[in-house]
């Protein structure tokens, strides 16, 4: 099924009753936000209520995680981010959400949203305005104050009922000579029911207690809890407000971890996503606290559920929840150390985006995908965090991830740090050129030439050495080629292709690639195969995938044209197989496209008119089909010409409906095997 949630991570108890109201308001309703305070269960509850809707939602449910977002502005962008919207475009984030969604299905689901009420409101209306197959689910401390909003306010579990089956079973899993029926005794079931209603039924307080059960009995754990909540209750109250009880808890939690355990909770509290055993050395060893024992402190706070693991992105780490994240920062402040331990966190992201860059081009580029993508979050965090404390290390962090910006599908984002980091940092030199390269590559794919080709002249002027030549080449010809100046874009290309000192560089590549279009812009097709096919083989060499999809793309496009269809469905089904592999959606949809069109040219009109119904498929999570552009629209008319006069209008308009109608990576899985009856 299409959309992104996330993994139950843990056993889901109770809240039957609150699922079934839930998903009868987002049945009547558009806009539902589940409220309640921390640590009671908000977003596992969103989450079970969305998997159970995705029968509903022919184009997904979508899951967007804002608690390490810190930037209002930047919320459509990173909404944007975790949706299929990879239109390259320069309208704003928010204007290509409501593109995209425009004719959608879905579910979308804002997870925790208490700390930018008023810009998600704001962005919300915008998109439930021009969007009316969208339904929003919104998780949050309070309401947005919207007025289509319908809230529910989500309470504590029943200390007796479903709280007292989740701290068995939690305490079971934190314990192994436990079960659940070790608690039927009389007096531990009494002593469990006690835990349960100190704890006011709050989910995320009951695990926290069950936790402690590697160290004391139930009776104890009972014991110590209510002489710990009559030390800290006002007297002048009954019971303890809900929020009180929660931060009591993890208060007390705190108190029972060890020194070092303390230490280390303040300091990974400036992760914003997830992290590893490597990356918490890099930012919280020091003093008392050293590298060796990072690993031992870790495991204890694991051992208490002050963090959990995590699975994102293909790699394996830690997770604090946000609860518990915002004690951990409060005690970094009192500590005196905030600053100094988000600068080593920035300073870490900074090298991970030099190693990244000087990575990108070889044969770890899949790894150094995942990997950012995996750390995105923090990414961001750090630029904003040196965007104010340091803007020239920002400007050189932006311009090192030239190619996450570029190549992952995070245009807008990459161009706002950019352009920030250039006015905040006017200083010439070096960084700034390679800014300035790299806010050209941006405003390229964007489709903004004018400035593409302003910061393309700029960087031609600065160059000082081969590769960077090579750069301003490649994003000088391209600007001039894309608006329809072949031969212009050959003249600039072709003069550094030939200076060049070097046998291969990624300014190298990128120029030839810039080269291979022209080429073929002109007809000059055997010229173009023939570079291709050398940039193919220099990519496939070093183990690259992102250039070497490219290049078995302008190979396809040339065979195609010089009447060699089956070599051409060939190349383009190894583009394919590299860009599904880097989840790229534009790099896919235009190699189906072009599949489709070597297919029809076979003969094969109705595999044809099948994969061009995938195509189109992907188009609709891209933004615009074809992008607009007259060249790319002109190879979809000419396979469907193809494919019609091969099968007739009603047979064509079957095949084609057919892949309409098959999701995506069944679709693709298709397309890459030439098995197309398995679709049938």
């Amino acid at each position: 099924m299409l959309g992104n949630l996330p993994a139950e991570t843990t056993s889901f108890v109770g809240r039957s009753v609150e699922l079934a109201t839930l998903d009868g308001l987002l049945r009547r309703n558009r806009l539902v936000t589940v409220t309640g305070p921390g640590g009671v269960g908000k977003s596992r509850l969103a989450l079970r209520a969305a998997r159970e809707r995705r029968e509903f939602c022919p184009d997904g449910v979508w899951w967007v995680e804002l608690s390490p977002l810190c930037d209002p502005a930047l919320l459509a962008a990173t909404v944007a981010d975790h949706l299929p919207v990879a239109e390259q475009s320069t309208r704003t984030a928010a204007e290509a959400l409501c593109g995209w969604l425009g004719d959608k299905q879905l579910l979308l689901v804002l997870d925790t949203c208490e700390h930018l009420v008023s810009a998600s409101g704001h962005l919300i209306g915008e998109l439930l305005q021009t969007s009316p197959g969208l339904t929003v689910l919104v998780t949050s401390r309070q309401r947005l104050g919207r007025p289509e909003e319908r809230v529910f306010s989500l309470s504590p579990l029943p200390p007796e009922g479903a709280a007292l089956t989740l701290f068995k079973q939690r305490a079971a899993e934190a314990v192994p000579h436990l079960s659940p029926s070790s608690f039927d005794a009389p007096a531990r079931a009494e002593a469990a029911v006690a835990v349960c209603r100190r704890l006011d039924g709050i989910p995320l307080a009951i695990e926290l207690a069950g936790a402690r059960l590697r160290l004391w009995t139930v009776e104890q754990l009972a014991e110590r809890l209510d002489s710990r909540f009559e030390v800290l209750a006002d007297t002048r109250a009954a019971r303890l407000p809900r929020h009180q009880t929660m931060r009591t808890t993890i208060g007390w939690s705190h108190e029972l971890c060890a020194p070092l355990e303390r230490l280390l909770w303040a300091r990974l509290s400036v992760f914003t996503g997830g992290f590893d055993l490597d990356a918490a050395r890099d930012v919280a060893a020091g003093g008392p606290l050293d590298a060796e024992g990072v690993a031992p402190a870790l495991a204890g706070l694991a051992a208490k559920s002050v963090v959990r693991t995590r699975t994102h992105c293909g790699r394996s780490g830690y997770r604090m929840l946000d609860t518990i994240r915002e004690y951990g920062r409060q005690w970094l402040r009192e500590l005196g150390e905030e600053d100094e331990v988000a600068r080593r966190h920035a300073e870490r992201c900074r090298r991970l985006a030099h190693e990244a860059e000087a990575g990108w081009m070889g044969p770890d580029q899949l790894e150094w995908y995942e990997r950012l993508t995996a750390e995105h979050a923090d990414l961001r965090t750090a630029l904003e965090y040196l965007l104010v404390t340091d803007p020239a290390a920002a400007l050189d962090m932006a311009a090192s991830l030239w190619f996450f910006w570029f190549c992952c599908g995070h245009l807008r984002e990459g161009r706002d740090h950019l352009e920030r980091g250039l006015a905040l940092a006017p200083e010439p030199g070096p960084a700034r050129d390679r800014a300035l390269w790299a806010l050209g590559m941006t405003a390229f794919l964007q489709g903004d030439m004018e400035t593409a080709l302003h910061h393309a002249r700029r960087c031609a002027e600065a160059a000082t050495d081969t590769e960077s030549g090579l750069r301003a080449a490649y994003l000088l010809g391209g600007a001039i080629l894309m608006p329809g100046d072949p031969e212009g874009a050959l003249a600039v290309c072709t003069p550094a292709i030939d200076a060049a000192d070097v046998d291969y560089s990624p300014g190298l590549a990128l120029c030839v690639l810039a080269r291979i279009y022209a080429l073929t812009n002109l007809a000059r097709y055997a010229e173009a195969a023939a570079e291709a096919t050398w940039l193919r083989d220099q990519c496939a060499a070093r183990g690259e995938r992102w250039m070497r999809a490219y290049a078995d793309y302008m190979i396809a496009v040339t065979a195609l044209a010089l009447g060699r269809p089956g070599e051409a469905a060939v190349h383009a089904r190894a583009m394919l197989a590299g860009k599904r592999l880097l989840h790229d959606s534009f790099g896919i949809a235009l190699g189906l496209d072009l599949l489709a069109c070597a297919l029809a040219a076979q003969g094969e009109g109705e595999d044809g008119a099948l994969v061009l119904g995938i195509g189109q498929k992907c188009w609709r999570t891209v933004g615009k089909a074809q992008m607009g552009a007259p060249r790319l629209t002109a190879v979809r008319e000419e396979c469907e010409r193809r494919a019609r006069a091969t099968l007739g209008d009603r047979a064509y308009d079957l095949a084609f409906r057919r892949g309409l109608s098959t999701g995506l990576d069944q679709g693709l899985s298709y397309a890459l095997k030439g098995d197309f009856a398995q679709g049938s």
